[in-house]
C-alpha cells in the first residue's frame, strides 16, 4: 500500500438471536467497543462507513441508516457514507474507511457492520437474500446454475422447510465442482465439523455446539448435498474496526501488538468461462491482495473465509492458494485447516458457527483475526500468528460471487 493504515481497534457483539434489540442499538455497542480497544471517542473518529441491510430491507430505512443508528451513540458531526453490498458490505465499509485514511482525509475512520435479520416471521429475513442477485433475470439466472450443475441424484431433491435461496446457488456451485474435481459429500462434512468445533471456543459465535463429521451427514438435507450443519444460519450481530494513520497509531502507545493492513482489495466479476478457475473473481481478489501486500499463500498463518456453507470454504481455499484448483476438498479433509493444523482456518467457527448477520460479517472476520495477531484469542489461538487474511463475498452475478474482498493484516510487534 501506498501508505501505512493500522488497524488500532476492534468490537463485536455476540451473534445469534437478538429479540428485542434493534439494529441501531447492535451497531453502537460494536462502534463502543472499538472505539474502547483504540482508547479513541466518538469525537476521534473523521469518518464512519456503516454497512447494513436489514435497516432498508426489513426496517424500511431506505436512506441515511447509518446517521439514524450512529448518531443517538454520540457520532454526530462526522461524514457517515451509507454502504450497501450485500454479503460484503461489511469488508466494502473497511475497505471505504482504509482508503479515507491512506488518501490523508482522517487520520481516524470507523467502519460499522450491522445486520438484525432474525423475524418473528422467518421468511421476512429470508426474503432479503433475494435481492442479492439480478431480479429482472432471476430465473434465467437459476436455470444457468442448474445446468452448469447438473441435478441432484434421484431422490435427493431439495426438502420443503425455510431456507434462503443461496443455499440452492450453493448448492449448485458444489454440485459443479464434485463432478469437475471429485470432491465429496464426506469432505464437506469434514469442514463443517471442523468449523463446528472451533465455535465451541468462542463465545461470541451464534452456535457452540460440536458436531462430528457422521452427524453432519445425517443431519437435515437442505440442498443436496448440503446439510443443515454445512450452512450458516440467519443471525443478528454487529462488528466494528477503527483503522488510522501510521503516525497516529505510533503515537498513541497502546502497549500491545500493533496490527498493519498489508493489502485490501476490492473486485466485482466477470463475464469469465465456467471452467476457468484462474479468473475467478475470489481468485483474483486473493492474487491482487498478495502483489499488493508482498507476500504469498506460503506466509499466511490464519485464516477467515467466507463460508455461507461448508463448500464455500473449499472453494475459497483453493482461490487463496493454500491449496491447487480442484484439491480444496481433500486438503481440508486432511486436518491441515484445523487449529493445530498447517494453515488454521476459520478459528472463530467460520459463517456456519460463528453466523452470518451479512454486513456484519467481513468486519467480523477481522475482529478474528487482529484479536489472532495480538495472541488473544484464548483456546482457539493460533500460535505465533504474524500474517492473517480475510475474504468475504457477496451476492451472485452470473457463475460467481459479484463482489469478493481480500484484506491481508500483520503484527509488526
Amino acid at each position: 500500500m501506498n501508505s501505512e493504515v493500522f488497524v488500532l481497534g476492534v468490537g463485536a457483539t455476540p451473534f445469534g438471536r437478538h429479540l428485542g434489540r434493534t439494529a441501531a442499538d447492535l451497531a453502537g455497542q460494536a462502534a463502543h467497543e472499538a472505539l474502547s480497544d483504540a482508547s479513541l471517542s466518538p469525537a476521534d473518529v473523521g469518518a464512519i462507513f456503516h454497512a447494513t441491510v436489514s435497516q432498508k430491507a426489513i426496517d424500511g430505512q431506505h436512506m441515511i441508516p447509518g446517521q439514524i443508528a450512529m448518531r443517538p451513540h454520540g457520532f454526530s458531526g462526522a461524514p457517515v457514507v451509507n454502504v450497501e453490498n450485500a454479503c460484503a458490505g461489511g469488508a466494502t465499509a473497511l475497505w471505504l474507511a482504509i482508503a479515507h485514511v491512506q488518501a490523508g482525509l482522517s487520520e481516524v475512520a470507523l467502519a460499522v457492520g450491522v445486520d438484525k435479520l432474525v423475524c418473528a416471521d422467518s421468511a421476512q429475513g429470508l426474503a432479503v437474500f433475494d435481492g442479492a442477485l439480478d431480479v429482472t433475470h432471476r430465473e434465467e439466472a437459476l436455470t444457468a446454475l442448474a445446468a452448469l450443475a447438473g441435478p441432484p441424484p434421484p431422490g435427493l431433491e431439495a426438502v420443503d422447510g425455510d431456507r434462503s435461496v443461496f443455499m440452492e446457488i450453493y448448492a449448485a456451485f458444489a454440485r459443479a465442482h464434485m463432478q469437475r474435481f471429485g470432491t465429496t459429500e464426506t469432505q464437506l462434512a469434514a469442514v463443517a465439523a471442523k468449523n463446528h468445533a472451533h465455535s465451541v471456543h468462542n463465545s461470541r459465535a451464534h452456535f457452540r455446539k460440536r458436531f462430528t463429521a457422521d452427524e453432519v451427514l445425517a443431519a437435515r438435507r437442505v440442498a443436496w448435498p448440503l446439510t443443515v450443519p454445512m450452512c450458516s444460519p440467519v443471525s443478528d450481530g454487529a462488528a466494528a474496526v477503527v483503522v488510522t494513520s501510521a503516525d497516529f497509531a505510533r503515537s498513541r502507545g497502546t502497549g500491545r501488538p500493533a496490527v498493519a493492513v498489508l493489502s485490501s482489495v476490492l473486485l466485482s466479476g466477470t463475464d469469465r468461462a465456467a471452467d476457468d478457475a484462474d479468473q475467478h473473481i475470489g481468485r483474483r481478489a486473493a492474487v491482487a491482495a498478495y502483489e499488493q501486500a508482498g507476500v504469498g499463500p506460503g506466509d499466511v498463518d490464519v485464516a477467515e473465509v467466507h463460508d455461507a456453507t461448508a463448500f464455500g470454504e473449499i472453494q475459497q481455499v483453493e482461490n487463496l492458494g493454500f491449496c491447487p484448483i480442484g484439491n480444496g476438498g481433500p486438503w481440508s479433509a486432511s486436518g491441515a485447516s484445523t487449529l493445530g493444523g498447517a494453515l488454521p482456518v476459520n478459528p472463530s467457527g467460520g459463517l456456519e458457527s460463528r453466523g452470518h448477520p451479512v454486513s456484519a460479517t467481513g468486519l467480523a472476520q477481522v475482529f478474528e483475526l487482529v484479536t489472532q495477531l495480538r495472541g488473544r484469542a484464548g483456546d482457539r489461538q493460533v500460535p505465533g500468528a504474524r500474517i492473517a487474511i480475510a475474504e468475504n463475498g457477496g451476492g451472485l452475478f452470473g457463475i460467481e460471487e459479484a463482489v469478493a474482498a481480500v484484506t491481508i493484516l500483520e503484527r509488526t510487534e
